[in-house]
């Protein structure tokens, strides 16, 4: 026996023909759920119900491995051919089907919080260039007498963002506890924001080399040296982390060469095994600086 599961139905064959077949609604909100399902891996009530009793079942989908012989190979697979609209399925389900499918995933992206993440660094770097904006204003508007009335706004309004600067940098540090623990404990949570900011991503940051992670944020600087030539950056966002600012600059390299390489494995676990390895991970950090420090 045989199964293939199509947008429109779920089917089990004998040989060449077909001996169950369950089709779904023609709903397009019913179809969407079922295709998101199966994206996400998932064995369908359908599928369940329709192997019933059978045995030798033959699947050509790693997620209904569980279920079957997974064999995407067999000749069978090649032959059989299924066309929606023999069973009443047109186009325009499928488009609207398809279209409600790619809402919910895009919708499911735009909420993940690595992309939370990402906005509160753009936000919180907007609000902090109006609070120095502020500051300039209120200090030069202080140099000559002012009624208080006057000037009052200002200082409400330069309270009030750097107010607003604080609750967005707390609000990162738990979002960044919860999303990237091992990236947090290694480099802490605000320039690892930064790093997930530029690399657009946890999976991004998680898939880069060392190399790369160690000079993000440094872009500018890497496109003039490709340009211009001179030196090449050696570090980037990491470089606000005091145990690199204020190493010597003969150290400063090889100590940001290191936490480079530190965070990109801690990406890696928070991204792919959320495993919580950041306790070995800073232990070797440690030992490396001490013995870089020790050169």
């Amino acid at each position: 026996m045989f199964l293939i599961t199509k947008w429109f139905g779920t089917f089990l064959y004998d040989e060449e023909k077909i001996f169950n077949k369950i089709l779904f609604s023609k709903d397009p909100k019913v179809i969407s759920k079922k295709i998101i399902k199966i994206q996400n891996n998932e064995i369908l009530q359908e599928e369940k119900k329709i192997i019933k009793n059978v045995e030798n079942l033959v699947v050509n989908e790693k997620r209904l491995k569980k279920i079957g012989d997974y064999n995407p190979y067999d000749p069978f697979f090649k032959i059989i051919k299924l066309d929606a609209k023999e069973f009443g399925f047109s186009n325009e389900i499928l488009y609207k089907s398809s279209y409600l499918t790619t809402k919910y995933n895009v919708d499911k992206m735009l909420e993940s919080d690595d992309l939370q993440i990402i906005q509160m660094v753009n936000t919180l770097d907007d609000l902090i260039q109006t609070s120095n904006l502020l500051s300039e204003r209120l200090e030069s508007w202080s140099v000559i007498p002012t009624p208080k009335e006057k000037i009052q706004p200002l200082i409400n309004a330069y309270s009030t963002i750097n107010k607003e600067i604080k609750s967005i940098e707390n609000q990162i540090e738990k979002d960044m506890i919860k999303l990237a623990p091992n990236i947090t404990n290694i480099i802490g949570p605000h320039i690892g924001a930064r790093l997930i900011s530029h690399s657009a991503g946890i999976i991004s940051l998680a898939t880069m080399p060392s190399s790369t992670v160690q000079i993000l944020g440094a872009e500018k600087a890497l496109f003039r040296f490709k340009k211009e030539g001179g030196r090449p950056p050696k570090h980037g966002v990491i470089f606000q982390h005091p145990l690199i600012n204020k190493a010597s600059k003969d150290k400063r390299g090889k100590i940001a060469r290191t936490f480079a390489s530190k965070i990109a494995i801690a990406a890696k676990a928070d991204a792919f095994t959320k495993r919580d390895i950041s306790i070995e991970l800073k232990k070797d950090l440690n030992k490396r600086i001490k013995e870089i420090r020790n050169q």
